[in-house]
């Protein structure tokens, strides 16, 4: 039932994509963005905003302390056995080939699963994946405040403590700091079959960042 769920919520998601982008292209004229991708979506979509989490530290950390660069965030969680980590290395690859460009972007790793994920373990989990990596976790409240931010869909499933496994959407998402949201990427190709390469994230985001 939950795997149907996540399915209905990807739909959605990618209707208010297209129909966002519908109304950026015929109500605002052609985009800046408009050759970085097709079907693009800027800052005007309804994605993203505010949030308030915990960083690996355990300091509280605002939206705005997060994005204060240019950003790429996944939501996702440490004990995701396939998924996860292939998107996460994923985005490592993608921000060092921005870096071979002179690009400096934020790789960041929200936890959806916050019961489990305290900053010490994402800490431990974001240092390996990437040195620039940023876990944030925070209470149930607040990672759910982030996730509905974004249109993350999550939920967990078994009841086991130690086992249960989440369903969850799995988009990563390109944040700048004046301008907010303005495109995603599926994910990594692997455990789901066909999917975005970390060339093909580079790529995309590089025009963005040369645009904006």
């Amino acid at each position: 039932m939950t795997r149907l769920v996540a399915i209905l919520a990807a739909i959605a998601l990618v209707a208010l994509l297209g129909g966002t982008a519908a109304y950026v292209w015929l109500g605002r004229g052609v985009d800046r963005f408009a050759a970085c991708t097709a079907g693009t979506v800027t800052g005007e979509a309804a994605i993203g905003g505010d949030f308030t989490l915990v960083d690996e530290t355990g300091r509280t950390v605002t939206a705005a302390e997060v994005v204060d660069r240019p950003t790429l965030i996944y939501f996702g969680y440490t004990f995701c056995p396939d998924v996860c980590p292939l998107d996460a290395a994923r985005n490592a690859r993608a921000v060092d080939l921005l870096a071979e460009r002179g690009h400096e972007v934020k790789p960041v790793f929200i936890t959806i699963d916050p019961a489990r994920d305290t900053p010490a373990i994402l800490a431990e989990y974001t240092d390996y994946m990437h040195p620039d990596m940023l876990g944030l976790t925070g209470s149930p409240e607040q990672v759910r405040e982030a996730a509905a931010a974004y249109r993350v869909y999550y939920a967990r499933r078994g009841e086991e403590a130690d086992t249960y496994l989440m369903d969850h959407t799995v988009f990563s998402y390109l944040v700048l700091p004046e301008r907010g949201f303005v495109t995603l990427f599926r994910g990594a190709p692997g455990a789901q079959g066909a999917g975005v390469t970390a060339e093909e994230v580079a790529d995309e985001a590089a025009c963005y960042l040369e645009k904006a």
